[in-house]
C-alpha cells in the first residue's frame, strides 16, 4: 500500500491507503489524493450576500449558500462544528453535482449565484473549481468563504473562477498554533487572492486571544498595504463548541474599530447589539 502526502494545505498529511487526513475530506485512493466529500452537501440556504459577510460586493443581493463537512482547522469556538468537525460517517448529506447546482441556481433567479461556506470549502477545491467554472459560464457569481489556510497552487487553480471572497484572519502566529493552522499561509492567501478577486477579511474577536490593540493595528496596517479599500469585519465572538470565554465588552470592539479605521476606509462591526 502506497502512502501519499496531501499538498492542499500546510498540514501535509501522510495518507495511508483508504485513509483520510486531518480535514476528514481528503482520501488516499490507490495512491491518488481524492476529494472524498465531492458533491456531498450538508447545508443549503439562500442568504443576503451581506451575511457572508460581504459589504462591498453586490450589496443588497441574495445568494445560494452551500457547505459540506470537514475542516483543516480545529477552532474550539466553531459555530458550525456539527459539520466542520465531522466526517461522512456521522454527518447527513445529499449529493449535488456541479450540473445539479447550476440547475438549482437557475431555478432561483433571485440568487446571483453560489457561495461556498459553512465548513471549509477548499478542502474540496476540485468541487469548488468545477462548480465555479460552470456557474461562471452561465453568468452567475461565485463567492468563497474560507479560513485561507491553503497552499498557493490550489488558489491558482480556483481564482480564475472566483468573484468574491471572505477570508478569516483569526489572530497572531501563536493563536494559529492553537487552532492547528498556519499564520503565514493565511496571510499569503489574503495577499494573493486580493490581486484577483474582491476580498474582504473577518476578524472574530475573542477576549484574551486576539483582542489586543497592537495586534489590530498590525493587521490593519498590513491589510492597508495590500489595499486601503479592503473591507474588514470586526466581529464579536460568543461562546460556542468548546469555548466558554465570555464575549468581549462592546467598548473593546468599538476601540478596535477606531484603530483599524486609522488605516482602512471600510471597517464594520458585527454581532454588536
Amino acid at each position: 500500500m502506497s502512502e501519499i502526502i496531501c499538498d492542499v494545505c500546510p498540514h501535509a498529511c501522510h495518507l495511508q491507503e483508504d485513509r483520510t487526513g486531518f480535514c476528514r475530506a481528503r482520501r488516499n485512493v490507490n495512491g491518488d489524493n481524492i476529494c472524498d466529500n465531492y458533491g456531498r452537501v450538508t447545508s443549503l440556504a439562500i442568504d443576503p450576500v451581506e451575511k457572508k459577510p460581504l459589504y462591498g460586493f453586490m450589496r443588497g443581493s441574495r445568494i445560494l449558500s452551500l457547505g459540506s463537512y470537514g475542516c483543516n482547522l480545529a477552532c474550539p469556538f466553531c459555530q458550525n462544528h456539527d459539520i466542520s468537525m465531522h466526517d461522512e460517517t456521522d454527518t447527513e448529506y445529499i449529493g449535488l453535482m456541479p450540473e445539479e447546482l447550476l440547475e438549482l441556481c437557475l431555478r432561483h433567479p433571485e440568487s446571483i449565484g453560489a457561495a461556498f461556506t459553512y465548513n471549509e470549502p477548499l478542502i474540496a477545491w476540485e468541487y469548488y473549481r468545477d462548480c465555479a467554472k460552470l456557474l461562471k459560464e452561465h453568468g452567475l457569481k461565485t463567492v468563497l468563504v474560507t479560513n485561507g489556510c491553503v497552499n498557493i497552487p490550489i488558489l491558482e487553480e480556483i481564482m480564475p473562477y472566483t468573484d468574491a471572497m471572505n477570508i478569516d484572519l483569526k489572530g497572531d502566529r501563536e493563536f494559529y498554533k492553537e487552532l492547528r493552522g498556519d499564520y503565514d499561509t493565511v496571510r499569503d492567501a489574503i495577499a494573493y487572492c486580493s490581486r484577483y478577486a474582491h476580498v474582504e477579511v473577518t476578524a472574530l474577536i475573542i477576549p484574551g486571544k486576539n483582542d489586543s490593540e497592537d495586534l489590530m493595528r498590525e493587521h490593519a496596517q498590513w491589510l492597508a498595504s495590500l489595499d486601503p479599500d479592503m473591507y474588514l469585519h470586526i466581529t464579536r465572538y460568543f461562546p460556542r463548541y468548546k469555548y466558554r470565554i465570555p464575549p468581549a465588552d462592546k467598548e473593546v470592539l468599538y476601540r478596535l474599530k477606531d484603530i483599524a479605521g486609522e488605516y482602512l476606509k471600510h471597517v464594520y462591526l458585527g454581532n454588536v447589539w
